[in-house]
């Protein structure tokens, strides 16, 4: 198949941010687009904000003049749905609720003609659900936009059980044709981007309600060692919680109460308080006027240890080694042992989480100064480490660490002995999900790191994280997290088993 041509007409009903955006991106590309709300008089508003848009980004040389009233004069507003009648494609943007939805492209149906193609842009609703109450439902697809479209690459095409395959297609190429990524997906629960991601809230939330480290602490930790655009709290303060926890919820009871998608009883708070987070000016943060944002914590400084070995080859040991060596810090080198440490520093003993605690990793290995550092995205180029400790740890080995990493040009923030303390899990959850993803079909590998990427803004796709990690490392950080806490919600994916067992990884 390929993209609908450009004298196709595009029909966009609802023009709030979403709509107004799909409007806005499809008038660039060249189609001529009619928008209709049922709020009098909202179709022309939405019309003259994008007309708008277009003459910003001339005047900021991102667009022709020529270009930018050629987009502009493609746009109309229309009074009512019989002006669609010859559109070649209606893309919905509407409330986030199936009758609605349902009623909307029925009533369509007796209007546009016969090979018109509906894609409702639902983030949530089954796309299966909505085509049920049509008589030929094989025309409708998800067109899945994130906010704001005219910005965001990602786009997900989502059928539904009924979807035809080439209508799938056509959506897919013409997305594409408008300068976007898109994905395919299969209507599940939150299709891929809202279901992969639900780990970076929930286990952030597990963290702080078991006093691992505060909000501001763990925010730090994921933007400055994890490379996340935005820590978990202050994305889920920007999102606003009524939303953030009702897609949960949804998620979770989409899945039959799967004890991996389990809402968390401190968002629970947020929410009943009215604490919604930046649309209100109190979230986990506080956003009133003159209002401190707290500092994350961090040790303060430390000496550096008088004797250094790095120990291994792991990128954790590299990374170190570079940084010390750019520092002017002496250290030796020694081989890799059976315990997988990847430093000596004085009295201390460091080694990666491995999803254990500490003191559960003394005890096994029978070193009492074991030190933990947490995952980095890249320990070259990581402006913080997280740090913890096992009980029996003297304190000297704890300054020690300290004092090490700071000498390597790093913020050391402490955490609580949590298992697999805070990027280490969160990246774990996050590809064991994307894993499950591909093994129930719902995409492909390269797709489910391309939405993630490309819709949430990780640094990384999930799969191909945990591949550079490496498969068996994630396996072992789930199934320690499974064993200490004794939950199923921490499962190991059969596609992740059975790729370490067969030796291949997702990208291949």
């Amino acid at each position: 198949m390929a993209a609908l041509p450009l004298q196709t007409v595009i029909g966009v009903v609802g023009t709030g941010a979403m709509g107004a955006g799909i409007a806005q991106v499809a008038a660039a590309a060249g189609h001529p687009v009619r928008l209709f709300d049922n709020r009098a008089g909202t179709a022309g508003q939405a019309v003259d904000g994008i007309r708008q848009q277009f003459d910003k980004l001339a005047a900021k040389g991102k667009l022709s003049q020529e270009d930018a009233a050629a987009a502009s004069s493609r746009l109309t507003a229309v009074e009512s749905l019989q002006e669609l009648a010859d559109c070649g494609l209606v893309v919905e943007a509407i409330v986030e609720k199936l009758e609605a939805k349902q009623g909307l492209y029925s009533e369509l149906e007796g209007i546009v003609g016969p090979d018109c193609i509906f894609g409702t842009n639902t983030s949530s609703i089954s796309v299966t659900a909505i085509g049920s109450a049509l008589k030929r439902p094989q025309r409708l697809a998800g067109m899945h936009f994130f906010n704001p479209a005219p910005l965001m690459k990602l786009v997900e095409i989502v059928s539904g059980l009924a979807t035809d395959a080439a209508v799938a297609q056509t959506l897919f190429d013409t997305a594409t044709a408008w300068g976007k990524r898109a994905v395919h997906a299969k209507s599940t629960p939150g299709f891929i981007v809202n279901r992969v991601a639900r780990p970076y809230y929930a286990e952030a939330l597990r963290l702080v309600q078991e006093g691992a480290a505060d909000h501001a602490t763990i925010d730090a930790v994921m933007r400055d060692a994890g490379g996340f655009r935005m820590g978990p709290f202050e994305l889920m303060d920007m999102i606003g919680h009524d939303v953030n926890f009702a897609v949960t919820r949804s998620v979770w009871g989409a899945y039959f109460y799967d004890k991996r998608f389990q809402p968390s009883l401190l968002q629970q708070e947020l929410v009943e308080a009215g604490f919604l987070g930046r649309k209100n000016g109190r979230g986990f943060f506080d956003y009133a006027e003159g209002a401190v944002r707290p500092e994350a914590q961090a040790f303060a400084a430390m000496r550096a240890p008088a004797s250094v070995a790095i120990v291994g080859e792991s990128p954790a040991a590299e990374g170190l080694a570079q940084r010390l060596h750019l520092q002017g810090i002496d250290f030796s080198r020694k081989p890799g042992n059976d315990d997988e440490r990847i430093a000596e520093a004085g009295e201390a003993v460091i080694y990666l989480t491995d999803g254990r605690t500490a003191a559960r990793r003394a005890a096994q290995n029978g070193i009492e100064n074991t030190v933990l550092i947490d995952l980095a995205l890249d320990y070259t180029q990581a402006k913080r480490v997280a740090l913890t400790a096992a009980a029996s740890a003297r304190e000297q080995a704890v300054q020690d660490a300290v004092g090490l990493f700071q000498a390597a040009g790093l913020v050391v923030s402490p955490l609580k002995d949590i298992p697999g303390l805070a990027v280490m899990r969160t990246v774990a959850m996050l590809a064991n999900e994307a894993a499950d993803a591909v093994n129930q079909g719902v995409c492909s590998a390269g797709d489910a790191d391309a939405a993630m990427q490309l819709g949430v803004n990780y640094p990384r796709g999930p799969l191909l994280w945990a591949e550079q990690v490496g498969l068996p490392a994630v396996r072992d950080a789930l199934a320690h997290l499974g064993n200490i806490y004794g939950e199923d919600r921490y499962r190991i994916s059969p596609l992740l088993q059975q790729r370490i067992d067969e030796g291949r990884k997702f990208h291949e």
